[in-house]
């Protein structure tokens, strides 16, 4: 049987928690509820706890978002999975007061495996919460907090995937997962299949986007405001005058018809006809998808790299007029 709730207790520790973001220096609008209960998941802290005995669990978004509900009766709708991970848990880590995977540095940020902990000198830190020494530790660890974070950044762009482009351009991917498909597209599929092709457009797990040519795509007729929108890889095939849309499917899914209407939609203006294109590590994972792919579109697998799967139509590689 669940511990009955002490609404006061809860209240009492979430407002603290709020006091220590504030004092970390986190910006104004950093300093929510969401944040708090974040914290507190990260901390193991239950409302009746000291702040002296906080702990440091590995924990994971949805496990996070069950303490809340559990512990401080805050009921996270399962769609917002997102927004804490997104608009809470990244900036923890951009402040480097959480370590992400610490378990496993390679594993990608978008992995529903992905886990996070508390910073080490973060956790001896707040366990003085509340008492004498609080304040001179506090004075200590933003002296330091800088040193930390450059140091995080620079584990982390050790792990990142290099990938060059066709004009000898470098560019450095966020490490597993999608972008390691990411990289296969650029270096394998574009060669073959668009020589001498212009990348215009390549996203990134963490960044959004790793390389956004926003003249050459002017150049075409279309205007962009929101990446979240666009495919994973945007190469104009110069040749042919084809403007190919590729989507990297390692944890979301292909161009289905929904996600062709939203790609045709955003690329409305195109001077140049489009392709779509899905790509996929294996074989096994386009199994996987394999019902939900679109008509009139192309499937790449990378552990095949010279060739390709046609679904239906007159033409093979080719643009169709919707």
């Amino acid at each position: 049987m669940a511990k009955k709730l002490d609404k006061k207790k809860a209240e009492r520790k979430i407002k603290e928690a709020l006091k220590i973001l504030g004092a970390l220096g986190l910006p104004r609008q950093q300093q929510n509820e969401r944040l708090a209960l974040t914290l507190l998941s990260l901390l193991n802290l239950k409302p009746a706890d000291a702040w002296e005995v906080a702990s440091d669990p590995l924990m994971g978004i949805t496990p996070m978002m069950e303490f809340f509900a559990e512990h401080y009766g805050r009921q996270y709708a399962p769609n917002t999975r997102e927004t804490v991970r997104r608009q809470t848990v990244h900036q923890f880590v951009q402040a480097g007061l959480i370590v992400p995977n610490p378990d496993k540095p390679s594993r990608p940020t978008n992995s529903p495996k992905a886990v996070y902990q508390i910073e080490p000198s973060a956790l001896k830190l707040l366990r003085e919460f509340g008492r004498p020494p609080w304040g001179r530790h506090l004075q200590e660890y933003l002296r330091t907090v800088e040193t930390l974070k450059k140091l995080y950044a620079r584990e982390r762009d050790i792990r990142r995937i290099p990938v060059k482009l066709a004009n000898d351009q470098e560019i450095s991917l966020s490490p597993g997962g999608q972008n390691v498909l990411v990289k296969k597209i650029i270096q394998d599929f574009c060669p073959i299949f668009t020589p001498g092709g212009r990348v215009i457009y390549v996203g990134d797990t963490q960044k959004k986007w790793a390389y956004f040519d926003s003249h050459a795509l002017r150049q075409l007729g279309v205007e962009i405001e929101e990446h979240g929108k666009m495919p994973d890889v945007v190469v104009h095939h110069v040749d042919k005058n084809w403007l190919v849309l590729i989507e990297a499917v390692t944890s979301h899914g292909p161009v289905n018809p929904k996600r062709r209407h939203e790609l045709n939609k955003l690329f409305a203006e195109s001077k140049a006809p489009i392709v779509y294109v899905t790509a996929f590590l294996d074989r096994r994972g386009m199994m996987k998808y394999l019902d939900d792919i679109s008509w009139e579109t192309e499937v790449w697998v990378a552990d095949s790299p010279t060739h390709l799967i046609h679904f239906n139509g007159e033409r093979f590689l080719g643009p169709y007029e919707d």
